[in-house]
């Protein structure tokens, strides 16, 4: 036993790590209680264990493992830091744990791992259990595959990573041991559930009775789709979800999602890759270029067996590609090219996205050899070209596929038509835009007309494909040329498509009705959710459904598309053929008059002219159906025709040409008929404007690009050169009106060419003039068309261009009436050569000679054949492999020159450059990697120009640039990082791929490479910003421990620095080039002004518009100049509703930068601008950011004159008010700084008048920068911040400011830590300690570091601050400011020795500005006067306010403001020190003992004074704001509650703490229950231990009857609004903290002082009703409790004080007569009042109405006449005659009794009472006169007297009270105190009174004292004529107190608590021996006899 005794000492870490194996027992057991206990996640108790956790689980004794077990077990479940200690656990159970024989060890081993993958720790638990499965010990095996069954069932396949457990799974079914095997197969199934037939290829080697076993077994499984159950921490809003659906039992809601889901797993990804390249015939490549074909088939063979690997691993198969290539291509034996093609289709399977880079070189070969006859071959070449395409993008490919499409070959058209109608198959409507769709369709169609039956079948299956695919919306435009016999073909063919529901493809078969449901149509709609929006799934369904209705209907087909289709076609043969004079005329007959006819070619111009004025009136009435467009025009054409002479006629003509082009359905076939006429009359002065006309009209009716190209070539073939100038100038306006779609360049080029050749200069000119046009669409493009121009000419080129520079081309304001042609990109509307042939073998081969020479002469050759050709194809041949060789050089002059010819390349093929990224552009960022720098740089440039043409996302897909981040190369990473940190931010999406570069990110963030890792550490945002922060935490989880910390915190900075994705581009419209260059900012205006204003917004946007019309237009400067003025006599503030709310969220949410910077950048200030385009009228706001000061300092002035005139719009802008003075900050010139300074001093003071209080929003964007100025080194700078922050403190809590100035110190500018030491110390005065933030040791111990500063004037600042300290808490400051060197400590002593000795002085010394400082807590705006925050400005107590305007003479220094305390977080310290040091003078001559507002203990005498003054300090912590520190003072209170033998000490600080109980409440409430930064179990653990102290307090009943009843009131208060906050309950484990609140509630009612708890509750009710903020319920619950109460009145009628309830009922019904109370809402207060009269009358009967006394003018009462009806009727009345004269008698007696005798007894009374001798018997015979004559009136008496006489007179009676009945003494909250408080309780005053009190029976009279607290209030400002009314003498004898709220019991327990501190040393024996008011816990013998004997020893102590 006596070791039992020793380890049971021990703590209970020590006793787990104890080698007896009972005491690690006890220890697991007691850790177990602990774990369970704590809350709090985070508590500092959880580190103790984490190196102990592993020896929990391995403990080598199995009973104490067991235990340990449990214990581990509830560790990981609630420690935060568990998941560091997940490795070696795991390891632990996996090891020691699962080779138990106890089932019990096993099923908590697996819980421990089960817990901790819940709490995100998966891979590491997989890891360890993977390692198991290594293990000897066939039960570890077996219980690891079961861990991980279990976890997989429960977590599911996305939390368990099921590839390395499949990987290793066919290695168990092997094992000897037949439960491994069992218990493989069980994890099988499981798999299978989650991912089917993903499962089968990993398992197709075992056994195969196994294999059958699993199949029987998986048939067996339900079809539908496994579901999680359980989640991780991280996903508890999946779980809420799974619980609701499991409530619900809505099993099958989430089907279709969960199949998605098991199907996304892609077997694919299950398999390990396998290297091939190793494994390959030594000798293939010789083999392969044998003569002899069997070789090159055993070559064939021994390839084509490694390729049917399913996943082959990445490497340089290129030289493999092109061998099995030249065999396809060349190779004469059709078998051997079979083989090839096999392999390619293996290679491109295996390889899947890495063969992409390959795919260019074999497509166009396997599409060539498609002209082969042989099905073998031709099914070989499909399976292989088919396999490519699934590794590229059919955007790769399309170059190659449209380049055979033309080919002579049947065969290979054919081939390629259904390659694409597969391919198509495999596309969405997103990977098949319009853009790729428009060339092949062109292409198809071509085919659809091919003589070959199966071409034209192969083109109708690919565009049925593509209309099944896209739809028939999209598809229609292409087909426009086609008739109705091949349109239906097509869509026949349509229907027959089935898509693929996964990756494969079904063509053919299935029926009609079958495709045609939606379902069909739902994959490529939900795989493409950007461009498939529900409006075009509509249209296809329609479409499917109507196959026949467009073409059926002439007038408004089904497809608006297909209608136009029909009326308007390309092709004359089709649409509409030319018809044959006669045929014309016949049909103009029948649609003009016979006149008309005869007179168009009559010799008479007049009658020309009828006939052209009626065929005009007869084409304006014509139908458009009925009119024949080409009869028409050909019949205008007729001689004369187009060669008329009378110009009036030709115009008639001309307008006749464009009304039919306008009315009628004009075809090309109609337009070509004219269009030579009216070429040639576009030059004509008086007849070219209507030509013009007519051309436009024909462009409307047949699109602009054919009418222009026509136009262009006729008007060239003529040789007018006024012609060629008209055309060209109507050219450029018709693109103008119509926009660049379509326009084919390639057309009228040349043309243009000419044009500029010409001899006419107006020729030349209206070229340039159109090229300028064009350049305003194509850009720089353009210009590479005419580089070979003369130079002259190329610089009026080039002129022109500058003009256009910045401009933006004009919104289209005319549409074709044809379908619209799609917009492409501009560049593919450059003619681009092929140079392919070009690229010849010997070209390839001189580039990859031996001899550099010949290698830089293949180069250029290179260079100059892309130079001649400016624009290429893609189709380069096989120079990117010959490029591809030299980038690797070792010559580095040819590596610069090959990056210089693939900057050339980028420019010559434009987009196309897309497909060689893989083969060319990573290569580029390997040379990245270069260590010269010119080498880097020229990559870098080279690397620019692709991006420009190809864009990110090829770059980003894939493995490759991973790949590229692998390489350790520091350089190479540099480089690389920095351009993504600067591409990534631009990008608005990025694909999947981009994770895979994390890994390499993280290891570049710890690289040796300081560059790389800044490089790094730029770049981490931007992944962030695309993959978000939770995607990129949980990637580390692969890092090791040490890593893993590092990371994190970078990317916590990282996530705060993050930027917002850019927005969608805006479609400018039409608003011209000078709102484009404002986009931007208006943008944000609108979307702003949309968002939250109304009208005053609106007109505003309004007015901008108009405005920006105007510019252009040119305006005079003088009407520009007016309306600015006007537009400056408006508001400069627009008050936008919510805005700021919504830019606090926005911020909040990252999607603007956060207002966080060391110098702005000019994202910072654009962002600002932005957000102040809104709100701030648009001249200040260029005024604000015009880059002249004194523009800025004149937009001040117009703030400070508007500051008072647009108060509310100022704070409403405030935030962006404030983040641009930072700004302003940082520039140089004091003149702007000083109007800032001054222009805040004003602002601050505005928004104290108006009780506006700064958001943390706003401090946090202004306090740190206004800091930084307080280091400025001009001293009027100094000097005006330093009063700002002293205003700054009125409108924003001192203890929020505390922090900032403390971050201030750390600053490198010595005069700044000097200022904010010195603000420090200032606040600290002026505050108290509590303002220290986050704790005062922290706090000062940062500031005692400064002392040892370098610089002097820090060191002074430093000690000044800490003796400032000193000054408020005394010696504890050395506690405080912890360990410091000799040197300082040496230093600060003198300092605060010093400062003693200057203590009564230092007023009148101190600096101006700590006199600002110091008089602050004195200004009626400071500290506890504060207004109320914003949020909650109408919940004063109205109570509180009552006391307030009644006593307007009282000085606002005495008055308190218990909400403002609560809202500003200070402690109980907070009082003002003007108070202190007045008393300290005043109280100097004469030395009194320092009197107590409770008694301790009974036993004060012999307790030493420390204590209460240890009890005054942690009672003042229970009400701070540090959470921590509130909870540890209440657990300090809470250990000495619940001693019960030390719970005494309590006595007489009852009120107090339950005054700082309600304080924290209401900062709960007020503060941290609103701010998401605090956690909410540390509130939780807070109510928990406030409710536990209280319930501690209550269950003591003399404590409990000690709390007074305006405090009790307030509690009640605060538990009542704390019951129905709906905030708590949202909270975890709320409803047990409102349980906890009802069971207080109770027992506060049952155990308080009966007397106070009524009181209380009649006052709280009177309150809640009277307030508008009191809420209906909180009326009820008051109400309910007062039911309680008077439930309890039968027990408790006793020992109630029933004047003092009857009295709180008579001023209830005075606030609420029965009239009022009638219009309440109810009528329970009502029934309350009157339940509550009936009792009292039913228990107490006719004596009642003796209870009456303290009501002044009784007559007047409600109450009264009310007793009276309830006792009369409930017949108390009615009794006998005897009782009635009895009661007369007494009445008659009273009446009798004359004044004059009345007046003698009290005056001989009142006389004992004043002399020394006879004041104990005076007191007694004028207590029982009050006991006899309950109503007599001693106001006379009293009058005159002073008010200590009244005191020291109410306190003997009581003394006598307590005596007779033998209960306890009514405390002071209800006695003196009670009386003070109704006059404020004035502090030095209730000081002295109660001084003079104590020695009230030695020398000194009363009227001595009196006459001091007379001098001492007239010093004060308290005269006393002015002093609030006293009560009635009648009410102070009658023991009446009046209702002291907690708000005036602070102050008393303030002022107290600050003397008991500050006056420690000086007063010790004067305390010590203090004597006290009557005590409430005094032993019932005490009486004054005692009391003066006490009395007697302190005087003769203190003489």
């Amino acid at each position: 036993m006596g070791d039992d005794s020793e380890w049971m000492k021990l703590p209970i870490d020590q006793k787990c790590e104890h080698k007896v194996w009972k005491a690690r027992l006890n220890g697991y057991e007691e850790a177990l209680k602990l774990f369970q206990k704590i809350e709090d996640e985070k508590s500092p108790e959880w580190g103790k264990y984490l190196g102990l956790i592993k020896k929990f689980v391995t403990d080598s004794n199995a009973v104490a493992q067991l235990k340990g077990l449990e214990a581990a077990l509830a560790f990981i479940e609630n420690a935060h830091v568990a998941g560091k200690t997940t490795g070696e656990v795991v390891s632990g159970v996996v090891t020691k744990v699962f080779n138990q024989p106890k089932a019990r060890a096993k099923e908590l081993g697996m819980d421990i791992c089960l817990m901790y993958i819940e709490i995100e720790k998966s891979e590491v638990v997989q890891d360890e259990l993977l390692k198991g499965l290594d293990n000897k010990n066939p039960k570890i095996v077996v219980a690891c595959i079961e861990t991980l069954r279990k976890a997989l069932s429960e977590f599911g396949s996305k939390i368990v990573t099921l590839k390395p457990v499949v990987k290793v799974l066919p290695k168990q079914f092997e094992s000897r041991e037949k439960a491994v095997r069992d218990e493989s197969k069980l994890l099988a199934v499981e798999i299978y559930k989650w991912i089917r037939d993903a499962l089968r290829p990993p398992l197709q080697n075992i056994n195969s009775v196994q294999l059958k076993e699993l199949e029987e077994e998986w048939v067996k499984l339900p079809p539908s789709a496994p579901k999680q159950t359980r989640f991780l921490r991280s996903q508890q809003d999946l779980k809420a979800k799974f619980e609701q659906q499991q409530a619900q039992g809505g099993e099958q809601s989430d089907g279709d999602e969960e199949e998605e889901t098991a199907a996304a797993v892609d077997p694919y990804d299950l398999l390990e890759p396998v290297e091939i390249l190793s494994k390959m015939p030594k000798d293939f490549y010789d083999k392969i270029e044998a003569k002899k074909w069997q070789e090159r088939k055993e070559a064939l063979e021994a390839v084509e067996a490694l390729t049917k690997n399913p996943k082959l691993e990445n490497g340089d198969y290129g030289d493999l590609v092109r061998a099995l290539k030249k065999v396809v291509g060349k190779d004469a034996n059709v078998m051997l090219v079979s083989m090839a093609a096999k392999c390619l289709a293996g290679l491109a399977s295996g390889l899947r996205k890495k063969f992409g880079t390959y795919a260019g070189q074999v497509v166009p070969t396997i599409l060539e050899k498609f002209k082969e006859k042989k099905l073998q071959v031709v099914q070989s070449l499909q399976e292989a070209i088919d396999a490519i395409f699934l590794t590229t993008t059919l955007q790769n490919l399309s170059e190659d596929i449209l380049g055979v499409m033309d080919n002579k070959n049947p065969s290979i058209k054919q081939q390629a038509s259904l390659f694409l109608a597969r391919s198509f198959r495999h596309c969405t409507q997103a990977t098949l835009p319009k853009s790729v769709l428009k060339p092949f369709c062109a292409a198809l169609i071509k085919q659809v007309n091919d003589s070959a039956p199966e071409v034209r079948d192969a083109a109708f299956e690919a565009l049925g494909t593509a209309m099944k695919v896209v739809g028939e919306k999209a598809v229609n435009p292409f087909l426009a040329d086609l008739d109705k016999l091949k349109l239906d073909k097509i869509k026949e063919c349509a229907d027959k498509v089935e898509l693929p529901g996964g990756k494969k493809g079904a063509a053919g078969g299935g029926s009609a009705s079958g495709d045609k449901k939606p379902a069909a149509k739902a994959p490529p709609a939900a795989e493409a959710p950007p461009k498939s929006s529900a409006p075009p799934k509509k249209s296809q369904t329609a479409s499917a459904n109507k196959p026949s209705a467009g073409p059926a209907k002439k007038g408004k087909p089904a497809s608006a598309a297909g209608g136009k289709a029909k009326k308007t076609s390309d092709s004359k043969e089709t649409t509409e053929a030319e018809i044959s004079p006669e045929a014309c005329e016949e049909l103009a007959a029948a649609v003009l008059p016979a006149t008309c006819l005869q007179q168009l070619d009559s010799g008479n111009w007049k009658e020309r002219l009828a006939s052209m004025e009626e065929f005009q009136r007869a084409v304006e009435t014509m139908d458009k159906a009925a009119m024949p467009c080409q009869a028409l025009v050909r019949m205008l054409a007729k001689k004369p025709g187009w060669k008329e002479t009378n110009f009036q006629v030709m115009q008639m003509k001309l307008h006749i040409v464009a009304l039919v082009a306008q009315r009628g359905q004009f075809s090309k076939t109609s337009a070509s008929v004219v269009l030579d006429g009216l070429v040639d009359k576009i030059g004509d002065v008086k007849c070219g404007g209507n030509a013009k006309s007519a051309l436009t009209a024909i462009g409307e009716t047949c699109s602009l690009p054919w009418t222009a190209e026509q136009v262009v070539s006729l008007a060239f073939a003529q040789k007018n050169p006024k012609n060629q100038a008209e055309t060209l100038n109507w050219l450029a306006n018709a693109m103008k009106e119509f926009g660049f779609a379509g326009i084919k360049v390639k057309g009228f080029i040349n043309n243009v060419k000419t044009a500029l050749g010409a001899t006419n200069p107006a020729v030349r000119t209206a070229a340039i003039a159109l090229l300028g046009v064009m350049y305003l669409y194509m850009g720089q493009p353009l210009r590479m068309f005419f580089e070979d121009e003369k130079p002259a000419l190329l610089a009026q080129i080039d002129a022109e261009f500058e003009k256009m520079q910045g401009q933006s081309p004009p919104a289209p304001i005319r549409s074709t009436k044809k379908t619209a042609e799609e917009e492409g990109d501009i560049m593919d509307l450059l003619p681009r050569t092929d140079i392919s042939d070009k690229i010849t073998s010997d070209l390839v081969s001189k580039i990859g000679d031996k001899n550099w020479k010949i290698r830089k002469e293949g180069l250029d050759e290179a260079a100059a054949v892309i130079s001649e050709a400016k624009f290429i194809t893609p189709n380069i041949g096989e120079l990117p492999l010959a490029l591809k060789g030299r980038l690797s050089d070792s010559n580095k002059i040819l590596v610069q020159q090959t990056l210089s010819i693939l900057q050339q390349l980028a420019t010559a093929m434009g987009p196309g450059l897309k497909q060689h990224v893989k083969a060319l552009g990573f290569p580029v960022i390997t040379v990245l990697g270069d260590s010269k720098v010119n080498l880097r740089t020229a990559a870098m440039a080279t690397l620019q120009a692709w991006v420009e043409q190809t864009g990110m996302k090829d770059w980003l897909e894939g493995e490759d640039l991973s790949e590229e981040l692998k390489r350790e190369n520091p350089f190479l990473r540099q480089e690389v990082l920095g351009w993504l940190a600067e591409k990534l931010p631009t990008l608005r999406s990025v694909p999947a791929d981009l994770m895979l570069c994390v890994p390499q990110l993280f290891a570049c963030l710890e690289d040796r490479n300081a560059d790389v890792r800044k490089k790094a550490q730029d770049a981490l945002p931007t992944f962030m910003m695309h993959l978000g922060y939770d995607k990129i935490n949980k990637a580390t989880g692969k890092l090791k421990p040490a890593s893993k910390d590092q990371v994190v915190a970078m990317l916590e900075k990282a996530r705060a620095v993050m930027p917002a994705k850019p927005a969608a581009p805006a479609k400018t419209g039409g608003k011209g080039s000078a709102e484009q260059s404002r986009a931007p900012s208006g943008e944000l205006t609108n979307r702003t002004s949309e968002d939250f204003t109304d009208k005053p917004e609106a007109k505003k946007v309004r007015g901008g518009g108009g405005a920006a019309k105007k510019g252009p237009a040119g305006k005079k400067p003088a009407t520009k100049g007016l309306k600015d003025d006007e537009d400056k006599s408006g508001p400069i503030f627009i008050l936008v509703p919510n805005a700021k709310e919504q830019r606090i969220k926005e911020e909040k949410q990252l999607k603007i930068l956060k207002w966080n910077f060391i110098t702005p950048r000019d994202e910072y200030v654009e962002q600002l601008k932005t957000q102040m385009a809104a709100c701030f009228a648009k001249w200040l706001l260029d005024e604000m950011f015009h880059f002249d000061f004194q523009r800025q300092v004149k937009a001040i002035g117009v703030m400070i004159e508007r500051l008072n005139s647009e108060s509310e719009a100022t704070v409403g802008c405030l935030d962006l008010i404030l983040k641009w003075i930072t700004l302003r900050f940082f520039e140089t010139n004091t003149t702007i700084l000083m109007k800032v300074l001054e222009y805040l001093k004003l602002l601050f003071t505005m928004l104290n008048r108006e009780n506006y209080h700064l958001t943390e929003y706003e401090a946090n964007s202004f306090v740190p920068y206004l800091i930084l100025k307080v280091g400025e080194s001009k001293d009027v700078v100094r000097k005006d911040v330093r009063v700002i922050l002293g205003m700054l403190c009125k409108v924003y809590p001192a203890s929020k400011l505390f922090p900032f100035l403390m971050e201030g110190t750390k600053s490198k500018n010595s005069k700044q830590r000097a200022e904010c030491l010195e603000e420090l110390g200032c606040l600290i005065e002026g505050y108290g300690m509590n303002v220290c933030q986050p704790t005062a040791a922290k706090s000062l111990k940062e500031i005692a570091v400064h002392i040892g500063d370098r610089d002097t004037s820090v060191r002074n600042a430093a000690l000044n601050t800490v003796v400032a300290v000193y000054n408020v808490c005394g010696d504890q400051v050395y506690k405080l400011i912890g360990n410091l060197s000799e040197k300082d400590m040496s230093m600060l002593e003198e300092r605060i020795k010093r400062s003693a000795k200057k203590t009564p002085a230092a007023p009148a010394k101190q600096s101006a500005a700590e006199k600002t400082q110091r008089e602050q807590p004195t200004n009626p705006n400071a500290t506890f006067l504060r207004k109320p925050a914003q949020e909650d400005p109408g919940k004063l107590n109205q109570s509180r306010q009552n006391a307030h305007s009644d006593h307007p003479s009282i000085p606002k220094e005495f008055q308190l403001d218990l909400d403002m305390i609560e809202q500003d977080q200070r402690s109980v310290c907070e009082l003002p020190d003007l108070v202190q040091h007045q008393l300290d003078e005043l109280l100097e001559p004469v030395m009194i003992p320092e009197p107590k507002i409770r008694s301790i203990s009974p036993h004060f005498d012999d307790l030493h004074s420390s204590t209460a003054s240890t009890i005054n300090f942690v009672i003042s912590q229970v009400a701070s704001g540090d959470i921590g520190t509130s909870i540890q003072a209440l657990a300090q209170i809470d250990e000495v509650l619940r001693q019960e033998d030390k719970a005494d000490v309590m006595s007489g600080h009852i009120d107090q703490l339950l005054i700082a109980t309600i304080m924290q409440l209401r900062l709960i409430n007020s503060t941290h229950l609103a701010d998401d930064r605090v956690d909410k179990t540390d509130l939780i653990k807070l109510y928990s231990c406030i409710m536990g102290n209280m319930m501690s307090l209550f269950s003591m009943e003399t404590l409990a009857r000690e709390a007074s009843i305006g405090v009790l009131k307030d509690l009640m208060h605060s538990l009542i609004t704390l019951m129905l906050d709906s905030r708590v309950e949202d909270v975890e484990d709320g409803t047990q903290v409102i349980r906890s609140v009802n069971l207080l509630v109770i027992r506060v009612l049952e155990h308080s002082d009966q007397t106070n708890i009524f009181s209380a509750l009649l006052v709280l009710l009177q309150d809640t009703l009277v307030s508008n903020a009191g809420s209906l319920k909180v009326s009820e619950l008051v109400m309910k409790c007062l039911w309680r109460m008077i439930r309890l009145l039968p027990e408790n009628i006793n020992s109630l004080n029933l004047d003092r309830i009857l009295l709180d009922v008579h001023n209830f019904m005075k606030v609420f007569p029965k009239e009022k109370l009638k219009q309440l809402k109810t009528d329970v207060p009502h029934r309350t009042l009157k339940t509550l009269c009936h009792t009292l009358c039913r228990l107490t009967g006719v004596k009642i109405l003796d209870h009456l006394s303290m009501i002044e003018n009784r007559n007047e009462s409600e109450l009264e006449a009310y007793l009276r009806r309830v006792v009369k009727h409930s017949g108390n009345l009615s009794g006998t005659k005897s009782d009635r004269g009895n009661e007369k008698s007494a009445h008659g007696t009273d009446d009798r009794m004359s004044k004059a005798k009345v007046s003698d007894i009290l005056s001989e009374i009142f006389k004992k009472i004043g002399s020394k001798e006879n004041t104990k018997e005076g007191l007694t015979e004028l207590y029982e006169y009050k006991q006899k004559y309950s109503d007599a009136d001693l106001e006379p008496f009293l009058r005159n007297t002073s008010q200590f006489f009244q005191s020291y007179v109410e306190r003997g009676l009581r003394v006598i009270e307590s005596e007779r009945e033998g209960k306890p003494r009514i405390q002071s909250s209800s006695g003196s105190s009670g009386f003070f408080t109704s006059a404020s309780l004035v502090v030095i005053p209730q000081h002295n009174v109660e001084s003079s009190l104590s020695s009230s029976n030695e020398e000194l009279k009363p009227a001595v004292y009196y006459e001091r607290l007379k001098i001492l209030r007239q010093r004060q400002g308290l005269e006393n004529t002015t002093r609030p009314q006293r009560p009635a003498i009648s009410s102070l004898l009658s023991s009446k107190p009046s209702v002291a709220s907690s708000t005036d019991m602070l102050h008393s327990k303030l002022s107290q608590l600050k003397e008991s501190r500050e006056l420690y040393q000086q007063e010790h024996n004067a305390r010590s021996g203090s004597p006290t008011r009557a005590r409430a816990a005094s032993p019932a013998t005490a009486n004054l006899d005692d009391l003066k004997k006490r009395l007697e020893r302190i005087k003769s102590k203190r003489q």
